[in-house]
């Protein structure tokens, strides 16, 4: 089915997207940390080292941030003392500063990260370390507040404060791996799931925390591109998730400059209900939103794009859902990713029963597609799936002790 983008953007009825309220400001000494190669050599000609010297300084830099995690810039032994000292003055090696650390009770670790050079009053958004046998992976925010506004997710109840820049995006991966002592060298704290193997406690990063990553698209790219880089922080392509509601006119983009996997934020099976749990929908609907899937670059049987599909009780649980969700995704190689819905105060929706979701699974099951249901993680503290919400917007000391109550009950 072929629908014209630019007609769809003109006419969607009652959508309303958020425009951000502030924009990004570098203050007198940017940080370095995030930074890609041409920025850093950029950086080191404003200090007026000669062309002929910046690939060999840069790759120094590279080294020092992104495989020995620096600091400082003191430690950096192998660049020059005057260098350092020329770096020191111009800029930092800052990354967002860990206003609060709550661990849950099964081992996810959630930040509350605060912004680094932040002039007026700082920003903050929250960061979240999910461990598992084999592997860690890290939930990473795109925006102070969202765009969208789901009307199940806790997050999309925030304003949209402003787009994060690459380098705090980055600097998010870079706080995670400080705080678990996951650079050379380093010691994880206390309580932390290490890897048998001796390897990294971060292993994979996915786009959604807070934010529309795809609305905040060149910022999400500059900064995986850094992520993914092999002589780095090196995280896999095929390890790194960027995770859409479904932002139609990015997502080719995603595969053709980015390269990773791509996740799909679902939810219903029919317009009528999608244009009310993803307001979204009623810009780019469900047949414009699998059209942009199917000719998702680089798409294979090895290679799937990840439908997520939170379960709503009553309102998207049915077996009647369920074969519908199995008809529309027919042609895509896929896998569905069931997410119990994690509730918060205010939230009219309720959890599908237990014995509802495994049946609605069996028959995606049935159908060839891997369907898990995805194991709420963190909700003791919060850092659930839908659960995020900085404190840009605080929650009252009533809101959270409902919370905690409802997340602490199945």
């Amino acid at each position: 089915m072929s629908i014209n983008l630019e007609a769809a953007a003109a006419v969607a009825p009652g959508f309303v997207e958020k425009a951000p309220l502030e924009r990004y400001v570098d203050p007198d000494r940017p940080s370095l940390v995030g930074r890609s190669r041409a920025e850093l050599a950029a950086a080191l000609g404003e200090l007026g080292v000669p062309p002929a010297q910046r690939k060999m300084r840069v790759q120094q830099l590279w080294h020092w941030l992104y495989v020995r995690g620096s600091t400082t810039f003191e430690a950096m032994t192998s660049v020059s003392k005057e260098l350092r000292a020329a770096l020191e003055n111009r800029f930092t090696v800052a990354r967002p500063e860990v206003v609060a650390e709550q661990v849950s009770a099964d081992g996810t670790r959630k930040w509350l990260l605060r912004l680094p050079g932040e002039n007026e009053r700082p920003h903050e958004v929250e960061c979240v370390y999910i461990p598992e046998i084999g592997r860690g992976t890290l939930c990473v925010s795109s925006q102070v507040g969202c765009t969208l506004n789901c009307t199940f997710c806790h997050t999309g109840t925030q304003r949209l404060v402003r787009n994060l820049t690459a380098c705090e995006i980055v600097g998010q991966i870079v706080v995670a791996r400080d705080r678990l002592g996951d650079w050379p060298g380093q010691r994880p704290p206390d309580g932390a799931i290490v890897p048998t193997d001796g390897g990294r406690l971060v292993t994979n990063i996915v786009m959604m925390g807070m934010g529309e990553p795809l609305y905040n698209f060149e910022a999400v790219r500059d900064a995986l591109l850094v992520v993914a880089d092999n002589e780095g922080i090196a995280i896999s392509r095929r390890k790194i998730t960027v995770s859409t509601s479904g932002v139609v006119p990015n997502i080719k983009r995603t595969g053709d400059e980015i390269g990773v996997m791509l996740a799909v934020s679902l939810h219903a099976v029919r317009n009528d209900l999608r244009d009310e749990l993803v307001p979204l929908n009623r810009k780019y609907p469900i047949e414009m939103l699998l059209d942009a899937c199917r000719a998702y670059p680089g798409l294979t049987n090895a290679k799937r794009i990840t439908f997520e599909y939170v379960m709503l009780k009553g309102i998207n649980d049915s077996l009647a859902d369920a074969k519908a969700l199995v008809r529309l995704l027919a042609g895509i190689p896929a896998k569905i990713n069931l997410i119990p819905f994690n509730p918060w105060p205010g939230t009219r929706y309720e959890c599908s029963d237990w014995e509802t979701i495994e049946k609605f699974s069996e028959v995606v099951f049935n159908a060839g597609y891997s369907a898990p249901v995805r194991t709420p993680r963190g909700r003791d503290i919060l850092a659930a799936c839908g659960q995020l919400k900085s404190a840009t917007e605080k929650l009252s000391a009533r809101e959270r002790m409902a919370l905690r109550a409802m997340a602490m009950t199945d």
